[in-house]
């Protein structure tokens, strides 16, 4: 499976976000991640259809998480920017060939959509289980108790 560059942007920034002390500005989390202001905008806007995140207008305006990073997942900030749609789309290619099973026969998926089925299953299982407050925890673990103290001085500057 493959997934846009949005995904990781928008995870880091929900990640920032869950850490603020207020609203923060697309140009000062594009500056922080050292991505396109233009293009981090369009997925901010993205996030903030699926609810995830809420945008103040202003001086101070900016974008804020819309609840607490312990009731975001991973899955939430991927849904949002990939869409719900599945990876894998059965079109039911064992009907087209010289020998096609019965209509019966294919009531039931056949082993290809199941398997696959099945691993989506357990990918979006596995992203539904780790949430942004997870993540943002492993930033403090990886480098060190200080980290977001610091990301919140610079984004106040």
């Amino acid at each position: 499976m493959k997934m846009s560059g949005g995904v990781e942007w928008a995870v880091h920034c929900c990640v920032v976000l869950s850490q603020a002390e207020g609203p923060v500005p697309t140009q000062r989390l594009a500056e922080y991640h050292g991505i396109s202001r233009t293009y981090l905008a369009k997925h901010l806007q993205q996030l903030s259809r699926a609810g995830l995140v809420t945008s103040t207008e202003g001086r101070v305006g900016g974008y804020l998480l819309t609840r607490a990073a312990e009731d975001i997942t991973v899955l939430d900030v991927i849904l949002a920017i990939e869409g719900t749609e599945p990876a894998f789309r059965c079109t039911e290619i064992r009907m087209n060939g010289p020998f096609p099973p019965s209509p019966q026969a294919c009531k039931r998926p056949c082993g290809v959509n199941r398997v696959m089925q099945a691993a989506e299953q357990a990918w979006r299982s596995s992203l539904r289980s780790v949430t942004i407050a997870d993540l943002a925890a492993g930033v403090t673990d990886d480098n060190g108790p200080q980290t977001f103290d610091r990301v919140r001085e610079w984004l106040a500057t």
